[in-house]
């Protein structure tokens, strides 16, 4: 009988049931939709932080100070406000519909104590990133955001360095893969590929999200690859080293890297338009300080938001071209279809296997379930002893 790799597909596929894949549409639209309300959320409290002028009087009491100072104490009650206004609107997207969805059983508790760890770190790496950036701007001119770029890939670069080894395991507890046939098969698998055999952990991605996921991160000697409790006790072996072989591919391929380049491009392209339309829009803002004054970094990050979202087809199409590298990699060294392809239906749950194709080009970051079973099932029917 000859293998049918279309209706191979609609059978993985289909094996969710109507009701799952009908649930996996509505929660996908769902955050579409949030990315748009999330940029309108931004714009109120943008303009509410700007009108209450906060961050002039702050920046008013360190006037002899340092210009750094200056930039990184202003900065980070920026963000620090951000947050706090923002928070109801955190709390019903990052953990009420995702518990209405099932897909986290994390107390609320535990959330929000992690989100103020997240804030207080987030607000200080980007209060001393703005503080390269605002002395790019006093000192290097027009030109400033060409030089904001080489930042941008420096300040990436650092952070993934730093972040398997000092940020990460504040959130989660990264375990090495304990003894016995997955770990003796994934360190083979990683031993082929180059990848240190030490670098291979299991983490409690359960605390905060019921998806089945894993991934890589960190460069040299911080990299690793990290498989979450949800896949490593819900997966066969099979599937298991099929995953693991997608994430090695990211690393052997170089992916990170490329995409601190396309990052570190857009942030030039980002700041270009910054530096061209902030007259304009801190006006809108009722916001009289100049591009080199702190105080109107609200504006800024506004600015930065809406075009990230307007440049996000074109960043989601690069990542969904590093995910489908990815899984030819895995496909041509790990040679497990079906074990990849039951995988990937596991990730289906929280990610509308079917799109509609406008809505895969605009808003995912990984191709469809559907389009990444059908490479797996066509890649089977290809290689057939």
């Amino acid at each position: 009988m000859n293998f049918d790799p279309q209706a191979a597909t609609a059978a993985y596929v289909d094996s969710l049931g109507a009701d799952a894949l009908a649930q996996a549409a509505a929660y996908t639209a769902g955050n579409h939709w949030l990315l748009l309300w999330g940029l309108a959320v931004s714009g109120v409290f943008t303009w509410v932080i700007v009108r209450w002028g906060i961050l002039g009087r702050v920046a008013a009491r360190l006037g002899r100070r340092g210009p750094n100072l200056r930039v990184l104490v202003v900065a980070v009650v920026c963000f620090m406000l951000a947050s706090l206004l923002t928070l109801p609107w955190e709390l019903y997207a990052g953990w009420w519909r995702e518990r209405a969805y099932g897909r986290t059983s994390q107390p609320l508790g535990d959330y929000l104590g992690q989100q103020a760890i997240a804030t207080v770190i987030f607000s200080l790496l980007i209060g001393l990133f703005f503080v390269g950036v605002y002395a790019l701007i006093r000192k290097a001119g027009r030109r400033w955001w060409i030089w904001s770029g080489a930042l941008t890939a420096v300040a990436l670069a650092v952070l993934l360095l730093a972040a398997p080894v000092l940020i990460e395991p504040i959130f989660n507890d990264y375990q090495p893969v304990p003894e016995g046939e997955v770990r003796d098969a994934l360190v083979g698998m990683a031993q082929r590929a180059g990848v240190p055999t030490d670098r291979l952990f299991v983490y409690d991605g359960s605390r905060q999200s019921n998806n089945f996921t894993a991934n890589v991160s960190g460069v040299g000697g911080s990299a690793r690859i990290a498989i979450s409790d949800v896949a490593f006790k819900g997966a066969s072996l099979d599937e298991v080293k099929a995953v693991t072989g997608h994430e090695i591919g990211h690393y052997v391929l170089h992916h990170l890297w490329r995409s601190v380049a396309v990052l570190a491009v857009l942030a030039m392209l980002f700041f270009f338009l910054a530096d061209r339309l902030y007259p304009r829009v801190a006006r809108a803002f009722g916001c009289r300080a100049q591009l080199s004054d702190p105080v109107g970094l609200p504006v800024v990050l506004f600015m930065v938001s809406a075009m990230s979202l307007l440049t996000q087809p074109v960043s989601n199409t690069l990542s969904r071209i590093d995910e489908t590298e990815a899984d030819g990699y895995s496909l041509e060294t790990v040679n497990l279809p079906d074990a990849l392809a039951s995988a990937l239906v596991k990730t289906a749950e929280y990610r509308n296997p079917r799109p509609q194709p406008l809505q895969e080009v605009l808003f995912y970051t990984h191709p469809s379930v559907e389009r990444r079973v059908r490479m797996a099932m066509e890649w089977k029917a290809s290689h057939a002893p």
